[in-house]
């Protein structure tokens, strides 16, 4: 974490990654630098995520000597599905967010005393984060590993959030046909093999340590079991990893989320499912899809900083790049 470097002035912006469990929370520059960042847990129900969400704003304004009025920008990345132009959330269940739309920009705004507050999912603001800190031009796919698995999309320069706000809901298209029943009612959905629960519920953690980690370690060491498991993973991963190329030709498809902290093991697993995959098809081999994956950056930065971004007025934002030609 960085320490502001003076007061922040009407240029600097805030933005926040609300999670089940903790807030991410980032003080920006208009440079789109990071001058602070803290985290602290997430405190449930309405009034518990607007009362924690206000607090993350008014510490890091404490510390660059600015009030959340004066800041350019507020911004908000929350799980669920959302409505930006009312700036409303609902199934954000792991939120304590239950029944009718949650006015989550209005009500931190009414907080905060200042408007207004733009509410974005937290995927789509995890891609605009990533795109940001790794200086990536062209179309972009944010593939969020984690508890479930989901995409934000950057198109053109703009987020692609879709009819009714549910555009990369990847983790329900359907993987394998004769797979178990996934919570939202169909079976062998990708999220049930690509996700980080899927993997700690194939392999309980025999030392306390993530799951993933530990897979990946024992099939390095030629555990069958452990194996078996990676190569369903990579597959699941690779699986979306063509959709999302093959539905949007996107230039960069950013691998995050909990099970992306695996770092090269999960990159190099996935590159060899999707080269072999490719090796049958012609068609496949010149789309080069391998050759798209990046690892997202280490660190709580990406998706609060996306959030930050996408509260700012659209003439301060980085304008879309040029189409490689």
């Amino acid at each position: 974490m960085t320490a502001p470097a003076g007061p922040g002035g009407t240029g600097w912006s805030v933005g926040l990654d609300i999670g089940g469990t903790k807030i991410s929370a980032v003080l920006v520059d208009e440079t789109s630098t990071v001058r602070s960042a803290l985290r602290m847990p997430t405190r449930h129900g309405v009034s518990g995520v607007v009362g924690s969400a206000a607090e993350a704003t008014h510490r890091l304004c404490a510390q660059a000597d600015v009030t959340p009025g004066e800041l350019a920008a507020v911004g908000v990345g929350v799980p669920g599905m959302v409505d930006t132009a009312a700036g409303t959330v609902t199934h954000a269940v792991n939120l304590g967010v239950h029944g009718d739309p949650l006015p989550l920009g209005r009500l931190l705004g009414e907080e905060l005393r200042r408007s207004p507050v733009r509410v974005e999912n937290d995927l789509n603001v995890a891609a605009l984060g990533a795109s940001e800190l790794l200086h990536l031009d062209g179309d972009l796919a944010f593939l969020a590993l984690g508890t479930g698995v989901g995409a934000g999309l950057v198109l053109d320069g703009q987020l692609r959030r879709g009819h009714r706000g549910g555009a990369g809901e990847i983790g329900h298209l359907p993987f394998r046909a004769d797979g178990p029943t996934c919570l939202c009612g169909q079976r062998g959905c990708l999220e049930l093999y690509a996700s980080g629960s899927a993997i700690a519920a194939a392999w309980p953690s025999r030392t306390g340590r993530p799951a993933p980690a530990e897979v990946f370690e024992a099939a390095a060491s030629g555990d069958a079991d452990a194996l078996r498991i990676r190569d369903d993973v990579a597959d699941a991963v690779a699986a979306a990893v063509r959709m999302l190329v093959l539905m949007c030709d996107v230039r960069h498809v950013v691998l995050g989320g909990g099970v992306a902290q695996l770092g090269m093991p999960l990159l190099e697993a996935v590159t060899e499912s999707l080269r072999v995959h490719a090796a049958g098809s012609p068609f496949l081999e010149s789309m080069h899809i391998a050759d798209r994956l990046v690892l997202s950056p280490r660190g709580g930065e990406v998706a609060p900083l996306g959030a930050a971004l996408a509260a700012r007025p659209a003439g301060a934002r980085r304008p879309a790049p040029a189409p490689a030609r």
